[in-house]
């Protein structure tokens, strides 16, 4: 048949593979935000001072286990070990694939029974097929029972020479003692925001994405410091939007609330300006947006309020545009430190109640009630300080009528 276009065809040979698992961190230079774990690692490696036992701690998404991963492909590697780049090497790929006999990633919370981990401490005994060492990683290791963990400490007191344990967690305090003073332990931080954003720059880079920074910045800040949950975010905006990403887009699908809105809402709790605040909350509500965050967005831009009032610097307000930190100082120029402060106090004393409130809309109203309330009141001192100005002004004038009275009596006397 002629005239009739043939229908487009996708490859579907490759099956796609979520932005979180493609740009998963390779190698120690790979790592974005952790440079006191990489720099100690490396340091270790390159002097031949490597633990048995690691245990990385730290938030979800931060790179335990991506870290763990790499540091086994560094001590296995086939010219190893080594701090440089592992790709190519055909030990590395297998660890990178899951497929390395050698190296055993195990999740702690489906394998955390007494049986398990002596399945484990009866193979660490055997030397490694391929590999330099033979490598178990435990993910979520607070999960395995008690039992586990006594079965595991035998082999941790004691551990084979060719036999390497690297533990990830995120409730470290669930991990007996007996366990923690057995491992060295590398503690993991929050991945700070625009380091967050300049990764997702380079992901939208490679994935040809067009996506301007205020929409990357507030990506990032939903992530609270997750690179996983930044990229997670960044793949569910893409299936949404397509390849042109604009903050309006990420405000839209997450729920968040624009800078914009929270500065006019932080404008309106600080000027008493009631009916306002309660619009805005009810408008919040009615977009369904997230009512927590947007308290918590507020205390956020409040706090850089204070802190830009106090210090007459931009240098600590945060991850903030250029655009938004300029709002900022100019908000904070017309406002008193310790007006701020007073809202700010109130709204964390409250901010509780929002996690077993009945009717979230009617606390965050109640809440933002008080703070104006609270932004309006003049503080004793300010009074006190005022009493003291009216009593030396009346003060003055009594003591120059005084003067006057005296000298008017001397006049008439004279003559």
């Amino acid at each position: 048949m002629t005239g009739v276009p043939m229908a487009e065809t996708k490859d579907t040979s490759q099956p796609y593979e979520v932005l979180a698992r493609k740009y998963r961190p390779q190698n120690f230079d790979d790592v974005v935000g952790q440079e006191h774990v990489i720099t100690t690692l490396k340091n270790a490696i390159e002097r031949d001072r490597v633990h048995h036992a690691y245990i990385f701690v730290g938030p979800r998404g931060t790179g335990k286990t991506s870290t763990a991963r790499i540091l086994a492909k560094a001590l296995c590697h086939t010219d190893g070990p080594t701090t440089t780049s592992t790709d190519g090497d055909e030990i590395a790929a297998e660890i990178t694939a899951g497929s390395c006999m050698d190296v055993l990633e195990i999740d702690g919370a489906s394998n955390n029974g007494v049986e398990q981990v002596r399945e484990i401490r009866d193979n660490a005994r055997f030397m490694p097929s391929r590999a330099r060492y033979k490598i178990y990683i435990i993910d979520e290791v607070h999960m395995l029972s008690i039992g586990a963990f006594n079965a595991l400490l035998k082999i941790l007191e004691e551990p084979p020479a060719h036999v390497k344990f690297f533990f990830a967690t995120t409730e470290p305090h669930k991990v007996p003692i007996t366990i923690l003073s057995r491992c060295q332990r590398f503690d993991l931080k929050r991945i700070p925001t625009n380091k967050i954003v300049k990764r997702l720059q380079e992901i939208c880079k490679s994935e040809k994405i067009e996506a301007d920074e205020a929409a990357l910045l507030a990506v990032a800040r939903l992530a609270e410091g997750g690179m996983r949950d930044a990229q997670s975010a960044l793949d569910q905006l893409i299936a949404f939007q397509g390849k042109d990403l604009k903050e309006e887009h990420v405000l839209e699908v997450f729920g968040m609330v624009s800078h914009e809105r929270i500065v006019d809402l932080g404008a309106a709790v600080l000027a008493g300006d009631i009916p306002a605040l309660i619009e805005h909350v009810a408008e919040f509500d009615d977009r369904g947006k997230d009512l927590n965050r947007v308290i918590e967005e507020l205390l956020s831009h409040l706090r850089n309020l204070l802190l830009f009032a106090y210090t007459k610097s931009d240098k600590h307000l945060g991850d903030l545009t250029d655009a938004q930190r300029t709002t900022v100082a100019a908000e904070a120029a017309e406002l008193t430190p310790a007006r701020v402060a007073r809202v700010v106090d109130l709204i964390l004393e409250s901010h509780s109640q929002l996690n077993r409130a009945l009717n979230r809309r009617v606390t965050v109203e109640m809440i933002l009630v008080r703070a104006a309330r609270a932004a309006s009141v003049v503080p004793v001192e300010q009074i006190v300080r005022d009493l003291h100005a009216l009593r030396d002004h009346v003060g003055g004038d009594a003591a120059s009528g005084d003067s006057t009275d005296e000298e008017s009596k001397k006049k008439n006397l004279t003559t």
